[in-house]
């Protein structure tokens, strides 16, 4: 057991510059994530009780912002407390749980993507085979693999990290991430299993990353052809494609600044760095599915005007 660490708390020193303007911060962050909640669940219970919506792509947009939910919750809450309170420590487990959060909400929305990209490519570039092959039982089984591929993946991660002797207990961050910990391991702990792993991890979600550029590309050579396709392409696609780029580009600005950034940079700018991630997609991703998907669109429409229509009886 002499390599299991004695480190039992983190000090998560991101927010020692934040002292004169926190309640502005915390007034901030509150309403940013009252939004992202209130959006994400209206989404998710609009798609649940329109028996008209219990379609494929409609599940796994509700999946989409489920995992939203579940990410922003593995930051927000502490992130609010810490902003109130002059002692920002997290407990060892603490620290661990909200690594494995963070970790698997970003490979699940990548995962989920890849489900969405695949899923577009049966509707547009096989419809005839789409409702053969896009059964229950195989919604149901891309939906698991979307959500337990990540968790079993990233559950590994962690319990190599917790194996780990560190011999600092400071996070320069505003949370925890699996890689800062490692990083904290003493000159001794052999880290080579972690590293192995997390290179395995990344050679999976990369390689989603190019099945997504294949069914787009198939996509795009299918929909040149027709101007049907041309129209559902850019009316459920669209939303699809911009959700994966922001996402894309908030986490990959993430994860090289980990790896390979500078600590010169200002600590604010850092900070934005660090959680633009769980800050915009969240926040983007129901807004341009609401408004972009028709039917998602129509029931929205539809809520409002009966809404106004018992407020303001004619």
């Amino acid at each position: 057991m002499d390599n299991v660490s004695t480190v039992r708390s983190f000090i998560l020193s991101g927010l020692n510059e934040t002292t004169n303007y926190r309640l502005t911060l915390f007034t901030f962050t509150l309403l940013c994530y009252c939004v992202i909640l209130v959006f994400n669940i209206a989404l998710i219970m609009i798609i649940i009780l329109d028996e008209n919506l219990h379609e494929p792509m409609y599940i796994f947009l509700c999946t989409f912002c489920i995992n939203g939910l579940y990410g922003t919750t593995g930051f927000y809450p502490k992130f609010l407390l810490d902003l109130l309170s002059s002692s920002h420590e997290i407990s060892y487990e603490g620290c661990l749980l909200q690594a494995f959060v963070m970790y698997s909400f970003a490979c699940c929305d990548l995962s989920i993507l890849a489900v969405m990209a695949y899923d577009r490519y049966l509707a547009i570039c096989r419809p005839l085979h789409y409702h053969a092959f896009m059964t229950k039982k195989r919604l149901s089984q891309l939906v698991c693999f979307s959500w337990l591929t990540p968790l079993c993946i990233l559950s590994s991660n962690i319990v190599l990290t917790s194996r780990l002797k560190l011999c600092s207990r400071n996070i320069r961050k505003l949370l925890c991430v699996n890689w800062i910990i490692v990083k904290l391991a003493c000159p001794d702990a052999d880290t080579f299993s972690n590293n192995v792993v997390a290179y395995i991890t990344i050679f999976i979600y990369v390689s989603h990353g190019f099945f997504i550029i294949w069914t787009y590309m198939h996509l795009i050579i299918t929909c040149v052809r027709s101007k049907d396709d041309r129209a559902k392409f850019m009316q459920t696609c669209v939303p699809h494609l911009v959700s994966l780029i922001t996402f894309v580009i908030a986490l990959v600005f993430d994860v090289m600044y980990m790896r390979f950034g500078s600590t010169d940079l200002p600590q604010s700018l850092q900070n934005f760095i660090a959680i633009e991630f769980l800050l915009i997609p969240p926040v983007m991703n129901p807004l341009i599915y609401g408004f972009k998907l028709t039917k998602i669109r129509n029931r929205i429409l539809g809520l409002v005007y009966f809404e106004r229509k018992l407020a303001f009886p004619s």
